[in-house]
């Protein structure tokens, strides 16, 4: 099976993650998908290929003769899709893009337009897989999951193709920020690893936002607005000003490359009660904590002036830069630069405006910079990935787990 079939067929799955649950994983049908994989690589002839009761799947593949003793080399993607978009049953496309507007549902009138997604360009003359403009693809990160099956199928077809131990991890709720949570690092075995996580062809990153999630509770009081006076407290229009607090310049929308951001999720509520989510992000600490203190500010002026109590702020970090400990492991950048240029394939290191797996994996002890799947739009229905960007991936992966050696 080729990478363009393992990915069609994984995006079948639906796989969304849930924010709400409070259970890992967070919805029990990215089992199914853990389940065919773990089954799939003992297919293939990976004997200890298993999902866990969470929903992480490991396998192994030995290293060829002679190369037992090197450190083991860890390959790692997610399963779950973004809760930004359904995932339930996702009808991809395989088009050939021929320039202009991308056309992906012409009953409903959906079309991925040139000038709102300049990348489009770069691809005229390339098979894309697209959506049909009603669901995500998947891509983010079913294309890494796609590509290191058919790195490793084609390794165990290749055995003249030496290599070391390669460890194989897939796990769920990375697009909530809990993919990490339970990774056995130590049923996984890697001394290092990679994370098959990024955007377009040729992505490499090895720094990545700060993170903090800030979960806002306003407490109001209701009376009647003709007898409000010095007496109501509106909790809907207290939760606004919060919001107003917050720079407008410094939105998602508003910044680019290593610029943070406060970035509004969701915003509910009445009189009584009002609730609201912010995501906090910079990739330096400093500022990073700048960011976190305006919003306890913002939280205590609103609470010495309606009253103490009113606004309740749950601060909680998320995920931090990975750039200062891979300092100390910057062959592992070295080693898919090579990779990369020996594919044909020319890295872009750029921070990453998002955060991986493998920035947790890190200060786990498991050294994890990202590699590109390929694909770009995650997270919406106009979600893409070009079919060329999935082989050379494979090519990549291959070059990276099992260089091959010169005489």
């Amino acid at each position: 099976m080729d990478v363009l079939e393992r990915f069609l067929h994984y995006v079948s799955f639906d796989t969304q993650s849930s924010e709400e649950s409070g259970t890992t994983p967070s919805t029990q049908k990215q089992k199914l998908l853990g389940q065919a994989l773990a089954d799939e690589l003992r297919g293939l002839g990976l004997a200890d290929a298993r999902m866990d009761s969470h929903g992480y799947v490991y396998a192994h593949l030995p290293a060829t003769p002679g190369r037992e003793g090197e450190p083991c080399l860890g390959l790692i993607a997610h399963m779950d899709t973004s809760p930004s978009a359904s995932g339930k049953d996702v009808k991809p496309q395989v088009l050939r893009y021929e320039g202009g507007d991308l056309v992906l549902n012409r009953e409903k009138g959906i079309v991925t337009e040139l000038c709102r997604f300049p990348m489009l360009a770069k691809y005229t003359g390339q098979e894309l897989v697209v959506t049909d403009g009603t669901t995500l693809l998947g891509a983010d990160d079913k294309a890494g999951i796609a590509e290191i099956v058919t790195a490793v199928e084609y390794l165990l077809a290749h055995p003249e193709r030496e290599h070391g131990p390669i460890a194989i991890g897939f796990t769920p709720d990375e697009e909530i920020g809990d993919g990490a949570d339970l990774f056995d690092l130590s049923a996984f075995g890697a001394a290092a690893a990679y994370t098959v996580d990024g955007g377009e062809l040729g992505d490499l990153n090895y720094e990545n936002f700060n993170a903090a999630d800030a979960r806002v509770t306003v407490h109001g009081l209701s009376v009647h607005p003709g007898t409000a006076k010095d007496t109501m407290k509106n909790a809907a229009f207290i939760a606004c000003q919060l919001v107003g607090m917050l720079p407008p310049a410094e939105a998602p929308e508003h910044t680019q490359d290593r610029e943070g951001f406060y970035h509004l999720c969701d915003l509910a509520g009445d009189v009584t009660e009002a609730r609201l989510s912010v995501i906090i992000r910079d990739h330096d600490k400093e500022k990073f904590q700048a960011r976190k203190d305006l919003m306890k500010n913002a939280v205590e002026f609103l609470n010495a002036r309606y009253g103490a109590g009113t606004v309740e702020l749950e601060l909680t970090d998320s995920y931090y830069n990975m750039r200062e400990p891979l300092r100390d492991h910057m062959e592992l950048v070295e080693n898919a630069r090579a990779a990369m240029q020996k594919a044909g394939v020319t890295p872009v290191e750029e921070p990453i405006r998002g955060g991986t797996d493998g920035a947790r994996l890190t200060f786990m002890g498991l050294p994890c910079p990202n590699l590109s799947t390929g694909g770009f739009n995650f997270h919406g229905v106009h979600e893409a990935i070009p079919v060329p960007a999935m082989e050379k991936m494979v090519e990549v992966l291959l070059n990276l787990a099992a260089p091959e050696r010169r005489g």
